[in-house]
């Protein structure tokens, strides 16, 4: 391993799920490919959908299996850093998207997401 690639919420909860039909092909080469990385913001927006009823899972237990399962970690990036890279992203009011996004600029790495309006603004996606 050696290449980092950031997780966006949907692809966490996909893989927990064992729902890897629903990435695509590069997707999957890249989970296999590189060491995955989560903004803590998502493991945030996990236990949100928990909460509303959409997982039945909390978020801390989906990050704390797929850490075991496939290695999953959380960015140790400072919340400043984070937040600076942020907040210049005007292109969304959404802060889960905006907080992963920006953790995934602040770290000069890709972003693996199929929201498309992520790919219209973030410099380096994958699907």
């Amino acid at each position: 391993m050696g290449a980092v690639i950031r997780l966006d919420t949907h692809v966490v909860a996909w893989l927990h799920a064992g729902l890897v039909e629903r990435l695509s092909p590069a997707a999957v080469d890249a989970i296999e490919a590189c060491d995955l990385v989560i903004s803590p913001m998502v493991e945030l927006e996990l236990s949100y959908l928990c909460e509303i009823g959409r997982l039945s899972v909390p978020g801390g237990d989906i990050v704390a299996d797929l850490g075991h399962r496939i290695g999953l970690r959380r960015s140790k990036l400072p919340m400043a850093t984070v937040v600076a890279a942020a907040s210049a992203m005007s292109w969304t009011r959404d802060p889960f998207d905006r907080v992963i996004a920006g953790d995934s600029v602040a770290a000069a790495c890709p972003l693996l997401t199929k929201d498309d309006h992520l790919h219209l603004n973030v410099p380096a996606v994958i699907w």
